[in-house]
């Protein structure tokens, strides 16, 4: 069995590789910094590591002054609070200004598990993809977050949205993997369904392909990491070659890949039917990770089964 890693793990330590490359990269952390492993900056880089506190607000517009004054902050804590505490300072003095502010939301999705609803994020994509000017990245494994996060630090502009997650799970890319913004990646190919998946659910989508050619289905598997600017170009090709498209996610199904993929294929005009999996028009709730991913279909055998239903 491939090792597995949880992605804010990776992140973390990635984060600490961008500070010793890039001087003006500070962190910002909400006082949560051993849970989102930004304790590794802090260590490292004292001088450039500033503990806001339980105060997501303030967080926020001190990383846009430090953006304005050419710094690059990198603002901290679970993904619930990230996106929706502060959305206000968010919009207008981050997303307004264009400021290059990285979001690094920790805890994503329904596998934050035993916290429950106030602390599952099943609705922050789907609020920062409605942001103008905001970037969203969704990385699958530990070598696509690793490549993101250096990406936001030294190569990409404007605003970020990283959402990272505390499930294991194993690497689905190789040494060779080069990450590019709005492109996908295409891991396996089939001819009569395309797995279009995102964050934890790109290693269940594989997993759900495998069991799906048991059934003698051909499923192409995607990693659709970057949500915004989405690659419009690879949902057209499958609704060309595919029977059915189906979207994967650890998320609501209103708003975040499925929505977007949606919005591509009903501007295209494409007739091929689309099946959104992911969490319908819930909260979340207490339990734990494996239990929530049961319970949604959230698993290589739920995805199975949901596609086989489509299918009929």
């Amino acid at each position: 069995m491939s090792e597995c890693y949880q992605t804010r793990y990776i992140y973390g330590e990635a984060l600490l590789e961008a500070g010793g490359r890039y001087a003006n990269v500070v962190a910002l952390d909400a006082d949560l910094y051993t849970s989102t492993r930004t304790v590794l900056f802090r260590d490292a880089f004292p001088d450039r590591f500033v503990d806001m506190g339980i105060a997501e607000m303030d967080m926020m517009s001190t990383a846009a002054g430090l953006a304005s004054c050419d710094m690059v902050p990198f603002v901290n804590s679970f993904a619930m609070f990230l996106t929706a505490h502060c959305y206000d300072q968010l919009r207008i003095q981050i997303c307004y200004p264009r400021l290059h502010v990285v979001l690094a939301g920790s805890s994503a999705g329904l596998t934050q598990g035993p916290d429950g609803a106030s602390h599952q994020s099943l609705e922050d994509i789907a609020l920062m993809r409605a942001l103008p000017n905001m970037t969203v990245l969704v990385p699958a494994d530990a070598i696509e977050t690793r490549a993101m996060t250096l990406a936001a630090a030294g190569e990409l502009d404007g605003p970020i949205y990283l959402r990272l997650g505390r499930y294991p799970v194993p690497n689905v890319h190789g040494a060779d993997y080069r990450f590019a913004l709005g492109k996908a990646i295409r891991l396996r190919e089939g001819v009569d369904v395309t797995l279009l998946a995102c964050g934890h659910m790109v290693s269940a989508a594989m997993g759900a392909a495998q069991a799906l050619e048991g059934e003698g289905i051909a499923a192409s598997v995607v990693n659709m990491s970057t949500i915004k600017p989405l690659d419009a170009e690879t949902v057209y090709r499958a609704t060309r070659q595919s029977k059915l498209v189906v979207t994967v996610e650890e998320h609501s199904i209103i708003g975040g890949l499925g929505g977007a993929v949606a919005e591509v294929m009903a501007d295209a005009g494409a007739g091929v039917p689309l099946l959104r999996l992911g969490t319908p028009d819930v909260f979340g709730e207490s339990a734990t990770a494996d239990e929530l991913l049961n319970k949604h279909g959230l698993t290589p055998t739920g995805i199975c089964r949901s596609v086989l239903q489509a299918l009929g």
